[in-house]
Parts: C-alpha cells; structure tokens; sequence
C-alpha cells in the first residue's frame, strides 16, 4: 500500500519530466504559402530542422545612425567609418537576452551554437515534432508547382512571451527559399522593337556582336591601367555556380590581352561550397568573375562559393552566412556584388530587417554592398508568362542600405524593359530619397492601370544602373551572350573599385555605403537615362516610365568614371 505521502510526490512525476509549459505568443505568420507553393502534408516529425535564432540587438538605431554619420557627405565624419569592434557593440545583444535565450533552450535539453561575431545569432538542432511543441508550429511540407521541390515550412509560430525583447525571430519559419535561383538570360531577351546591337557607334563599341570588356571602357570612361593601392572585390555565388579559371585565361586573352592571362581570383567557400576546375561552367559564376576580373584591372577579386547547390535551399541561408563571413573579417573588401535577388514577399519583415541590418554593419565599416534589382520589370525576379497582377518588389534590392542596380541596353544608353524597379513594402523613403523620389512621383503621375499596384511611400529602388544586355562571356570555351541586371552589377561594382583605389591613392578612405553620397553629390559623376521603361511584365504594358534625375528603372543613371572622379576632387 503507498502511503499518502508519496502518492502525491509519484502524481507530480510527470511534470517534471519535462518543462513547466510557457506561455506563448504568435510572433510571425503568413495567410498563405508564396504564390507557386501549396501545402503537401504534414512534415515528418522525426525530420531533423536546423533552426537560427536570432537575439534582439541591443541598439540597432545607434547602428544606423552611426553608419549614416560616416556616410552623409555634409557630416564631419564622413570617411571615417567604424572598426569592427565599434558596429560589433551596437548589434552585441545584452547579458540578460542571452541568458533568457539560453535558459529557455537549456530547459528544453537543446544545445546551442553561437555563429555570429556579436553572438546576436545561434544555431539549433531539433526534430520536426520538438520544434512544433517549442514554438507551437505546424511545420508542412509544401511543393513548388513548376519544380516539384519540396520544403518544409510553417505558416505560423509563437514565441514565449518572457522572451518578448530577447528573441527576435526563428529562422527558417515562414520565409520560404527561391525554388529557381536567378540565373541571368542566354541570349537576347524579349526586348521590343530593338535595334541592331551597338552598329550606328563608333570605337571599341561599333559593329560588335556582344559587349566587351573594351566597349564598358569606352562607355564609361575606365582606366585600362592597374590598380596599385588594394581596392577588393568580393563577388558572391550561389545555386551551385561556380566559375572557371581556364575560361578566365580564354576570356582575358581574348577581351583584355593588355593583362597577364593568368590573372585570376582568389576563393573563399561556405557552407560547402565548391570550386571544381572541370570544365562545369556556371554561367552567372563566370559572367560575374570575367567582368570583375576583366574591368577592374588587378583590384583583387574574391569569389565567395557558397553551397546549396540545385535543392531547395533558402537563398536568405545564403545571404546571411555570406554576410557574416563579410562582418567576420578584420579587412573586409571594400566593394561586394551580388547577381542574385529574391521577391521580397518571400521572405518575413523581421528576417529582411536583420539581413538588411547586417548589411548596415558592412557599410558602417566602409563597405559599399550592391545587388542587381532583378529581371521582372515591376514584377519581381523575373517576369511570368502570364503577366502580374501587382508589383512585385525585390530583395535585398528594397534595403536602404545596399545599392540596387538597374539596366541598360543599346547606344545612346536607353532603359532596358526588364530592369527591376518600383518601391519597396517594407522599407519606407529613406532620407537619401526625400527629394527625388517624390519630384519623380509628381511628374510620374498615377497611372489608372497602375493604381494600388505599389506603394509609393516606400523605399525606391534601383539606385543606379548599367548596360545589362549581350555580355560576350567564355562558357566552357565557347563565346555566348548573357543579359540581365546581374551584368550591371558586377559592371558598376567594378567602377566602384576603380574610384575606390583614386581615393585609396589619394590617402582617402574608401566610399562605403553609397547611397548618402550619391544621391547627393555622385549622381553629378552618372549620366541620366531619360528614355525606356521597365514594361516587362504584362505584355509590355505595365512598369515605370524613365525620367529626368531618378527614376524606378535605372536609378540616377549608369556611371562615368572620369566625372565620379571630378565630383570627388580627384
């Protein structure tokens, strides 16, 4: 017989077999899956989940304050950016936020990994089934129609609320990955009415069948003569791409044969990511290293292969780790270009708002981040076949702290209809924007086809732009044209290095984040494209309309080095 004072001691065994249960709070949801998703079934609950969790910084207004400090011309501090101890004690989070983090997970026996400078993120394991109890989840799996790939995401999560002011989101959740990548387009694309390519100019750019190394000199006025004073690039890539050194050498021999054919690029890998050298060209890899490589004459150049290959990986995955590594480095390069983008829908606010951040940390350090703005027009990453319905900006391109760049094609320069543009829906005019973009909403008008299709209160985007149209690049040794607005960006990337080394050389630091400064002195430096629009999407019915000063399809314009040069005194 048990006695009565045990019995009460065996019914509360349970209990402490596991946690007290905590009180929860919906922290992010979304109604339904992105457009092309549908719900499959139930995940399997032993499937094994690497989560991210990311800690409440504890003062990213500072942050942006101070990068905005360093980056404004008019300010005492312009130039003088932060080392990486300065931005790492704005985003560090407090003792106390890492304590309750790290209790809540102690208490439920999941270990952590730390895997960010500032300890602002770590990384867990858990199962399907432990994840769902942690943060009342119902994580699915859901299939892309036009792929058939599969991922596993929920709709909706909690939080406890005790950790309200020290958890700020769980990641991977309700974003969900880019099941297609951003390849750029082999061949020409469906541009109307265009002209025969380049055959009414004169000098490296007349008669040619693609553009060159040499034509990008002539129109934008670059040096053919090295740079000396350790101006870098850092060119990411992503979706299983990687590029080829002995299709460098057949490019640099063919487009720059005033360079040693052995120039090459040096390699960085994450999350494992590859680099082999048998011949399995990645188009984007290579477009992005020729032309860095082929522009910015010996500026050191740093591929980034970053792993994932073809599966259904989350881009922003991607995106993160590379710009940790980025935040991670005592001397980081000072210019980073990236061909890839995402819709930003896709992705929750708290996630585009972290990511955005770190990319404020970057250029806090003197770092100018850019990204192509897409090949949809208004209508994301790429435009569908059966038009849109809304506007569809893109990410990162939405973030104030990146520089979006836009295309271009044809000579005199006129905007190319699939530039990626518009405004962004979760990020507001910044400052830079206070001016421009509301002279070109009140000369834009309100088109009645375009009503509600965006959000004119909201960050405007691309910030300047680049020729995007029949890059000539080496393919397993073949000769192909590529276009899209991942040739502007390493194009203007490029640029960027250039100026940078005059002023490395001048003994003046290096431009950082360039939006401040563009939008109020550098755009002297761009010519303006007033003709063209972004009508992609729609049957060429639906997009932007280029005007004079900025405009949401090629910015304030595409860049001329000499000049950028003179409205930097140099």
């Amino acid at each position: 017989m048990l006695s009565f004072v045990l019995v009460p001691l065996l019914v509360l065994l349970p209990v402490f077999a596991k946690p007290f249960a905590r009180d929860l709070q919906v922290h992010e949801s979304r109604a339904n899956a992105p457009s092309g998703y549908a719900y499959t079934s139930p995940a399997s609950p032993d499937a094994l989940l690497s989560l991210r969790l990311a800690l409440v910084q504890s003062d990213p207004a500072g942050l942006v304050d101070a990068l905005y400090d360093v980056s404004t011309p008019e300010n005492a501090n312009y130039g003088n950016h932060l080392s990486k101890e300065e931005v790492e004690a704005f985003v560090a989070p407090t003792a106390e936020s890492v304590t309750a983090v790290k209790t809540w997970l102690n208490d439920n026996d999941i270990s952590s990994n730390v895997i960010s400078p500032a300890g602002d993120w770590l990384s867990i394991q858990v199962p399907v089934s432990k994840a769902n109890d942690l943060l009342g989840a119902q994580y699915s799996v859901f299939t892309h129609a036009g792929t058939q790939k599969q991922t596993i995401r929920t709709l909706s999560y909690s939080i406890p609320t005790d950790l309200l002011g020290h958890l700020d989101f769980v990641h991977p959740t309700i974003s969900f990955p880019d099941p297609n990548g951003t390849p750029p387009l082999v061949g020409f694309p469906q541009v109307p009415e265009r002209r025969s390519i380049l055959n009414d100019t004169a000098g490296p750019c007349a008669n040619t069948s693609g553009i060159t190394p040499a034509c990008l000199q002539s129109l934008y006025s670059l040096p053919t003569t090295p740079a000396t004073h350790g101006s870098a690039i850092a060119v990411a890539g992503y979706v299983g791409q990687w590029p080829q050194r002995a299709d460098l050498m057949t490019f640099l021999e063919d487009a720059r044969p005033d360079m040693s054919p052995s120039t090459t690029y040096n390699l960085v890998t994450l999350d494992g990511g590859i680099d082999p050298q048998n011949g399995s060209a990645g188009i984007e890899a290579n477009l992005d290293i020729q032309y860095t490589v082929g522009l910015a004459t010996d500026a050191p150049v740093t591929f980034i292969s970053v792993g994932g290959g073809s599966d259904v990986t989350d881009f922003t995955d991607a995106l993160l780790d590379t710009a940790i590594y980025m935040i991670g480095l005592e001397d980081p390069p000072q210019v980073m270009t990236t061909s890839y983008g995402i819709d930003e829908y896709t992705v929750s606010e708290k996630l585009a708002y972290n990511l955005c951040n770190t990319y404020a940390q970057l250029g806090a350090r003197g770092v100018s981040i850019l990204f192509a703005s897409g090949d949809g027009g208004v209508s994301g990453g790429h435009y569908p076949a059966d038009g849109c319905t809304t506007f569809l900006p893109t990410f990162p391109s939405g973030c104030p702290y990146v520089t979006s760049v836009g295309g271009t094609v044809d000579i005199p320069q006129t905007a190319v209809n699939f530039s990626g543009g518009g405004f962004s829906n979760y990020w507001a005019r910044p400052s830079f924007q206070s001016l421009t973009v509301p002279n070109y909403l009140a000369s834009y008008g309100s088109e009645p086809t375009d009503a509600g299709l965006y959000n004119a209160s909201g960050r405007g985007f691309p910030d300047v732009a680049a020729y995007a149209v029949d890059f000539a690049i080496v393919v397993e040794g073949a000769v192909i044209p590529v276009s899209g607005t991942s040739c502007a960006s390493p194009t203007f990337a490029s640029v960027v290095a250039l100026v940078n080394d005059a002023l490395l050389a001048a003994g003046r630091p290096a431009l950082g984040w360039l939006n401040p400064w563009l939008y109020a002195e550098g755009w002297q430096g761009l010519t303006d494209i007033t003709t063209g629009n972004n009508f992609a999407c729609s049957n060429f019915t639906t997009g932007f309309e280029t005007a004079v000063g900025w405009d949401p399809v090629t910015g304030l314009g595409t860049p001329d080095y000499a000049r950028l040069l003179t409205v930097l005194g140099l």
